[in-house]
């Protein structure tokens, strides 16, 4: 089996090729699907927002931890939404073929990023406020 089939990312980039697949799914599990690519978009686009504010923002920060802190957080919005595209073509391609929808170790990942992140920005910001 070719890479593609087994991973989705050739689909993901032809969504053609993917009605083609197996049988269609009952349309309210593809649109569960597409409503998870929303929320993993969204969530993309907050910590994209978040990396420019703690950026901009937070000036009082020494620019190496502000640095660090706001270029986790836009990596892992970039890694967020690419992560989406490939996770609803996988999902997308087991329905079709009747298989178990994949899992995955992103969000732990993307859940310990953040909650790093936000224990870096707390300690910087109390540090200052002490000195």
């Amino acid at each position: 089996m070719a890479r593609e089939h087994r991973d989705g990312w050739g689909y993901a980039w032809s969504p053609r090729r993917l009605r083609e697949e197996g049988h269609t799914p009952d349309y309210r599990f593809s649109l569960a699907n597409e409503r998870t690519f929303l929320a993993w978009i969204r969530t993309a686009l907050a910590l994209v927002g978040g990396g420019l504010a703690v950026d901009q923002f937070l000036t009082r920060l020494s620019v190496t931890a502000r640095t660090s802190v706001a270029l986790v957080l836009l990596v892992g919005g970039g890694a967020c939404a690419l992560r989406a595209v490939h996770h609803w073509a996988r999902c997308e391609l087991a329905m079709r073929r009747g298989e178990d929808l994949p899992v995955s170790r992103f969000p732990v990942l993307l859940a310990a990023g953040t909650g790093l992140a936000a224990v870096v920005v707390a300690v910087t910001v109390l540090w200052g406020r002490v000195r």
